[in-house]
């Protein structure tokens, strides 16, 4: 049987870089499941998108960590636990253990029955209650074929900003990564289209030999969708 030396090079390279990442390091100390907490954090801290009262949609929310940043802005004293001032619903295609004060469904967010869930889940006796932030994390299984991949990541932006213009105040905000390549301008236009301001941001905790980078959307245009009532 033959072992493929460069292979496990590479991945004792990665592992040895990870073990030792300021972000991890960090992530450990403060109690939160991944290093992408302080991508969250960063974004967050530069245009002061989630504040206390908010109702906060995360999709793509596995391993929890930015439930976990959203719950600790929502508490009166920056904690894990207790006190919430505000709404946090979570949505992912995979399991996610527990987050005091956050509602989690699990299911694939490109199925109508699972939007559906989301939706009533965000409704109240007095109606549909509309959301001030969406936070997307959400990314395909890249193949390495550019054209497939970029179609994946497309299609996975475009549900998100079509859920954003069906569920957002009006001058809510919706963040979504995205990765540069063939995909990355028709996206930027997308969101030029749908909100009055946008803003490219690529944190310090994004690994800088990674092709990722975020994008912000903050007030919806006239053109949007209106909010449907759930009953």
């Amino acid at each position: 049987m033959k072992v493929n030396t460069k292979s496990k090079k590479v991945n004792k390279a990665w592992l040895n870089d990870h073990v030792n990442d300021t972000y991890v390091k960090l992530a450990q100390k403060e109690g939160y499941r991944a290093r992408a907490a302080y991508k969250l954090k960063e974004i967050d801290e530069t245009l002061g998108l989630i504040k206390p009262g908010h109702c906060v949609v995360d999709l793509g929310s596995t391993p929890g960590a930015w439930s976990q940043y959203a719950r600790r802005k929502l508490s009166p004293s920056g904690a894990a636990a207790g006190e919430l001032n505000g709404r946090i619903v979570a949505l992912d295609i995979l399991p996610m253990e527990p987050v005091e004060g956050v509602v989690f469904i699990q299911g694939d967010f490109r199925e109508p029955q699972v939007l559906q869930k989301l939706e009533q889940t965000l409704s109240s006796d007095k109606g549909f209650v509309k959301v001030d932030v969406v936070i997307s994390d959400m990314a395909p299984n890249l193949s390495g074929i550019e054209s497939a991949d970029a179609a994946r990541i497309t299609h996975l932006v475009e549900l998100a900003v079509d859920f954003a213009q069906s569920h957002l105040k009006a001058d809510g905000a919706l963040l979504v990564k995205v990765f540069h390549g063939s995909s990355y301008s028709p996206l930027v236009k997308l969101f030029k289209d749908t909100f009055k301001v946008v803003k490219p941001i690529k944190p310090k905790a994004s690994r800088p030999n990674s092709s990722e980078t975020f994008l912000v959307g903050i007030g919806l245009k006239k053109n949007g969708k209106s909010v449907p009532e759930v009953v």
